[in-house]
């Protein structure tokens, strides 16, 4: 009978042996034909192993988009890791209000469907070249890995993981965070991130109700966003990418950051808040698109200043001052963004632009006149969003959510002034909100009647100051010509003299 001492020391031999083996075949065996031997061994160990192995990774592709397979089972995994995971994530779930549990990497979970059991275990690799590395590195692969007897395969491939994408839908709505992402300056690689984007929770109070808009035309947009939420098969139907473009445009002020926030509310969707300044090239600007998800929302802010894409030749005094005081050609490298209007074109309408589903591309601008048409045509920008000054619609909707009116005496005084001024809603919600502790309906209302009153003289004063510019620039022009024209001056007896010139 075995003590445990002989145990041991059968246990040491055959280790010692098993080592002995191994340095011989790596001295004398060629590398080549260990190649094989590895290889037959493998082969050989599959047909003994009853166990199926099936690896989702986190990426599709050379990490181009985030896998939906990857995405779904993790959903679903993270329902179940609460009661049978020892090591856990945690992140905050919808509203802030719950926590959502994960399973953290390396560990192992199990699951049983239709009398079959599976283990699922999360794991990522690192490439040998980067494992000894000081730094961290953005190339780890993360991957799901699920195992079962291969007795189970048409259980496990037929019914189950079918079971398991319908079972995440519901998790992911109930647990769903919207995020606001922005894309992280680039320098050739991302560092330690391991997407091109980094987010914060989304949590913008804004909606289509708090929107100082004509209510018919607010009904219209809304109209038009659930219309594009709903389809998919139209889209399929007429062969077109499912996306839409929305260009807001109007003077600063006007609500068209909190525009963009409605359209999120009211469809559930992610915000991915593009700068073009920190894009170095067009290849990245493609690879920023392919890592976005699908029910998002992409915007560029202002994008008549982002970079130049307005499609306007250049100021030819500032191109001789820069002649003047070069820059230096490494300086102007790091500094410049190489994406160019094609390449913004080709990321909007190109090919690139059908790599995800149901998407918004929104870009907002202050001066619409200075966009290039190529950029803002039907088909890339398909609905057109005017962003006008208040009108008294859009004041009685500032005056229902910050003071909760719905009318008042002062409101025909209100309506007279608003109607011949040119205020931006921001301007009379500062006017409309309380200042004071013991505020009132009547003072707030007096001091829009002021801020108006105040903003129609301004107005006045500079209209006047205008015309008589104009009018001195046209009394100068008459005199010049007639300067030109005059060659004397006549004299009451009807002859003339010459005049010095």
């Amino acid at each position: 009978m075995w003590t445990l001492g002989g145990l041991w020391m059968g246990v040491g031999t055959s280790v010692g042996s098993i080592m002995f083996l191994y340095t011989m075949i790596q001295q004398f065996v060629p590398h080549q034909l260990r190649h094989y031997m590895v290889k037959y061994l493998r082969r050989l160990m599959g047909y003994t192993n009853p166990y199926i192995q099936i690896s989702i990774d986190e990426f599709t592709g050379e990490r181009l988009k985030l896998s939906e397979a990857y995405t779904s089972i993790e959903a679903y995994l993270s329902s179940k890791t609460s009661k049978m995971a020892k090591r856990l994530k945690a992140q905050v779930g919808k509203d802030s209000k719950n926590l959502v549990l994960s399973m953290d990497e390396y560990e192992e979970m199990t699951d049983e469907f239709q009398e079959a059991k599976l283990w699922w275990s999360l794991s990522k690799t690192t490439p040998k070249t980067q494992q000894f590395s000081f730094y961290p590195v953005s190339d780890e692969k993360r991957y799901l890995t699920l195992q079962f007897h291969r007795r189970h395969r048409e259980i496990v491939t037929g019914l189950y993981l079918n079971h398991v994408i319908e079972e995440s839908k519901a998790i992911m709505v109930q647990n769903r965070q919207r995020k606001l992402y922005t894309n992280n300056p680039s320098h050739g690689y991302y560092g330690y991130r391991r997407t091109p984007w980094s987010h914060v929770v989304f949590d913008h109070p804004g909606t289509f109700d708090h929107l100082a808009m004509d209510p018919a035309k607010k009904k219209e947009i809304v109209d038009d966003l659930i219309t594009f939420s709903s389809g998919k098969e139209y889209y399929a139907k007429i062969g077109k990418p499912w996306k839409r473009g929305y260009l807001l445009y109007g003077p600063p002020g006007t609500g068209k950051s909190t525009m963009i926030a409605a359209m999120a509310n009211l469809l559930n969707y992610d915000i991915y808040d593009l700068e073009l300044t920190a894009v170095k090239e067009n290849s990245e600007l493609r690879k920023l698109l392919g890592a976005t998800s699908n029910k998002s929302i992409i915007v560029i802010e202002d994008i008549d200043c982002s970079l130049d894409l307005t499609g306007q030749r250049k100021d030819k005094n500032k191109e001789e001052a820069k002649e003047e005081n070069p820059i230096p050609e490494k300086a102007k490298e790091e500094k410049e963004s190489k994406v160019t209007l094609s390449g913004l074109l080709n990321f909007i309408d190109g090919l690139w632009s059908a790599c995800g589903k149901e998407r918004l591309i929104v870009f907002t601008t202050n001066y619409v006149e200075k966009l290039d048409p190529a950029l803002i045509r039907r088909g890339r920008m398909d609905k057109h969003i005017e962003m006008a000054y208040c009108g008294f619609e859009g004041f009685k909707i500032l005056a229902k959510n910050y003071l909760d009116l719905d009318s008042h005496y002062l409101f025909e005084t209100i309506k007279n002034l608003i109607d011949e001024t040119q205020m931006i809603p921001a301007d009379v919600a500062e006017n409309l909100m309380p200042k004071t502790i013991n505020w009132d309906f009547e003072t707030c209302l007096k001091n829009l009647i002021q801020a108006l009153g105040k903003a129609k003289e301004d107005a006045r004063l500079k209209a006047e100051e205008e015309a008589k510019e104009k009018e001195i620039l046209n009394k100068s022009g008459e005199v010049k010509e007639g300067d030109l024209s005059t060659k004397g001056e006549t004299k009451e007896d009807g002859t003339t003299r010459s005049i010095d010139k």
